[in-house]
């Protein structure tokens, strides 16, 4: 593995589609939520970086601003039972942490290597 010498892809794009913020072409991720060791393509090593909680506040903010307008509105409008709220409500808000969560990390991440962090 060689040293990268050619552009870096914006670290948005790196992160959305979950790649080295490096070379673009690489995996960023070993499992759903696991930096690689390093980049298989350019040999960044990735596992250095540390996202923390910034992703899982992001997806919480992101997902109660979406989430709680549309209870209401169903409410409102339609005035189920409440099961039916737990069941609905419970359901999107698992389903879009499970979908945010990972992209959300690696642009972290990939923001990160752009920018550097006062420890590396």
């Amino acid at each position: 593995m060689a040293d990268w010498h050619g552009p870096s892809p914006s670290p948005i794009r790196a992160g959305l589609t979950c790649r080295c913020p490096r070379c673009g072409q690489g995996k960023m991720f070993d499992g759903y939520l696991t930096l690689a060791e390093r980049c298989a393509v350019c040999g960044v090593a990735l596992r250095e970086r540390d996202s923390g909680d910034g992703p899982a506040v992001f997806v919480i903010f992101i997902l109660g601003a979406l989430v709680v307008p549309l209870a209401l509105w169903v409410e409102v409008s339609m005035e189920p039972p409440y099961w039916v709220h737990g069941v609905v409500w419970t359901t999107v808000v698992i389903a879009g942490s499970l979908a945010l969560l990972r992209p959300f990390k690696g642009v972290m991440v990939a923001l990160q290597f752009r920018h550097g962090t006062p420890d590396q």
